[in-house]
C-alpha cells in the first residue's frame, strides 16, 4: 500500500507518519511539503522523516501528477493552519486550503487513489450555543480558516469522485506533543507558559468551550480512514473527530496543567470581552463508525506528555510566543528575510 501524505513536515504530519509506520507493516510511504516548518524541531531525537520512504518538496498548489501514481491513499493535511494566519492571510487560506485541496482530490481520482482523507475542523461550528454539534447541525465558521474547511468540504462533496472514497475528518483542537511542536494551540501554549513562566495566562474569562484531541488520536482516525473508514468507493464522508470526554472549558484546560505542573499560577481575565469561538461537539457518530479507532489519550496523559517533551529539549522561553513554534512568527521571518512572498510562495532558494 503506497500513502501520500501532504503537508507532512508540520506539526500534525510526522506524529501520523510515525503511527502509520508503526502500525502498517510494509506500507510505502511519501511526504510532500513545502518545507516552511522544516527547521522547527522540537526532539532530541533524529529528523522525524526518516520513517518514510521518499520526502518531496513543493507547493501543494502545483502538485506533481506523476507523484500520485500508484498512490492508494492521500492524506491533505497541508494547510494555512490556524486562524492568525487566516486573518493574515485571507486570500491565500482559501486558496490552498480550499481551492487547492479540491485540485489536489481531483487529481488524486484522475491517478486511481482509491482513498482521500482530508483534514477539517469542528472550527466550523463557530458560535454554537446550547446542545453539542453534530454533522446535521447547521455550520457557523467565523473565520477565514473555518470558512475555507467548510468551503473544500463542500467542494469534495460535489465533485465527480469516481471511484475515489473521500473521508472529512472534522477533527477538535489538535494539541499534545511532536516533533514539530506549535505553541499557537491553547493547551500546549498553557503547558509552554506554566514551564517557562510558572503561569496560565487565559486571556479570555475562561468560559468558552473547546473539543481537543491528541496528535496521536488524530492519527488513530487517519489510520481509520485510509484503511475503510466506512466509506464506500466514489462515497462521501464528513465526521467529527474527538471524544465527548474532550469538550473542556478553557479554565478548567489551565487547571489541568496547572495540576500537571505543580507550583504553577493560574489567571484569568475576567473582565475579557466574550470569546464568540465557543462550541461542543458530539462525536456519537465517529465513536459508532470507528470503534476500534476512538481517542486513547486522557487530558492528563497530554498535559504529561507535553510536559515531559519540552523539558526533554530544555525548553524555557519566557518569549516562546515569538518563537519558531509560533507558525505565523515562522512566515513572517521568510518574508522578512525575503525568501517568501505574500502569495506564500517561495522567492528564492537560500
Amino acid at each position: 500500500m503506497r500513502i501520500l501524505i501532504t503537508g507532512n513536515m508540520g506539526y500534525v504530519g510526522p506524529v501520523v507518519a510515525a503511527h502509520l509506520r508503526a502500525t502498517l507493516p510494509g506500507v510505502e510511504l511519501i511526504g510532500y511539503d513545502a518545507g516552511f516548518f522544516a527547521h522547527c524541531l522540537t526532539t532530541p531525537g533524529p529528523l522525524p522523516e526518516r520513517v518514510l520512504d521518499a520526502q518531496h518538496f513543493g507547493d501543494v498548489r502545483a502538485i506533481p501528477p506523476a507523484l500520485l501514481k500508484g498512490v492508494d491513499a492521500l492524506v491533505h493535511l497541508a494547510a494555512v493552519s490556524n486562524d492568525p494566519m487566516g486573518l493574515r492571510f485571507e486570500a491565500v487560506t482559501d486558496e490552498i486550503n480550499h481551492r487547492a485541496s479540491l485540485q489536489v482530490a481531483e487529481a488524486a481520482r484522475d491517478a486511481g487513489v482509491k482513498r482521500f482523507v482530508f483534514a477539517s475542523s469542528c472550527s466550523v461550528y463557530g458560535l454554537a450555543a446550547g446542545d453539542a454539534r453534530k454533522e446535521t447541525d447547521p455550520l457557523n465558521p467565523l473565520t477565514a480558516y473555518a470558512r475555507s474547511k467548510i468551503a473544500a468540504e463542500e467542494g469534495l462533496k460535489q465533485m465527480d469522485r469516481g471511484r475515489m472514497g473521500v473521508t472529512c475528518l472534522r477533527f477538535a483542537t489538535a494539541c499534545g506533543m511532536s516533533p514539530r511542536l506549535r505553541l499557537d494551540l491553547v493547551l500546549n501554549d498553557f503547558v509552554a507558559g506554566a514551564l517557562a513562566n510558572g503561569e496560565v495566562s487565559v486571556l479570555s474569562d475562561g468560559s468558552p468551550w473547546r473539543p481537543l484531541i491528541d496528535v496521536r488520536d488524530m492519527a488513530r482516525a487517519i489510520e481509520w480512514a485510509i484503511t475503510g473508514g466506512g466509506v464506500e468507493p466514489g462515497g462521501f464522508l464528513s465526521i467529527n473527530a474527538g471524544s465527548d470526554d474532550w469538550n473542556v472549558q478553557v479554565r478548567d484546560l489551565a487547571r489541568a496543567v496547572a495540576a500537571g505542573t505543580p507550583g504553577t499560577k493560574v489567571s484569568i481575565n475576567t473582565d475579557a470581552p466574550p470569546d464568540k469561538r465557543s462550541y461542543r461537539v458530539d462525536f456519537s457518530l465517529f465513536r459508532k463508525m470507528a470503534p476500534d479507532h476512538q481517542p486513547r489519550v486522557t487530558l492528563a496523559d497530554s498535559v504529561n506528555r507535553l510536559r515531559d517533551g519540552l523539558n526533554a529539549v530544555g525548553f524555557a522561553d519566557k518569549d516562546f510566543r515569538s518563537s519558531q513554534q509560533i507558525r505565523l512568527k515562522v512566515l513572517d521571518r521568510h518574508m522578512a528575510d525575503g525568501r517568501l512572498g505574500e502569495d506564500l510562495r517561495w522567492t528564492r532558494a537560500d
